[in-house]
């Protein structure tokens, strides 16, 4: 099994950046692949970015491209999302979650959930 732990959400004005960290712990937390899903208020649940458990790659959805840098510290099981140039619809809460086998981008394919960080963009 394996826990999450988010932080670093908080409120920033647009164009403002936010450094959000994720630490993982249990038995199989270095094995697994550790994502990034965000949920805003009324709305489905959205892929942001995942690593692989030796960080040697990411993935990143089309909405944040360009702006968002994923990081891993594979010895402390850790990950990092660094947010740049943050507009409103940025607003949500975020998730970080964990698989042990599946896709990178598909939320049902992640069986271990973080508690959530806010994240709020104002105008």
């Amino acid at each position: 099994q394996v826990q999450l732990v988010e932080s670093g959400g908080g409120l920033v004005q647009a164009g403002g950046s936010l450094r959000l960290s994720c630490v993982a712990s249990g038995p199989t937390a270095s094995m697994a692949i550790l994502g990034w899903f965000r949920q805003a208020s009324g709305k489905e649940r959205e892929f942001v970015a995942a690593t692989s458990p030796s960080a040697g790659y990411t993935h990143y959805g089309d909405s944040v491209k360009g702006r968002f840098t994923g990081s891993r510290d594979n010895a402390r099981s850790t990950i990092y999302l660094q947010m740049d140039n943050l507009k409103p619809e940025d607003t949500a809460v975020y998730y970080c979650a964990a698989t042990l086998s599946g896709s990178y981008t598909y939320a049902s394919r992640y069986n271990y959930w973080g508690q959530g960080t806010q994240v709020t963009v104002s105008s």
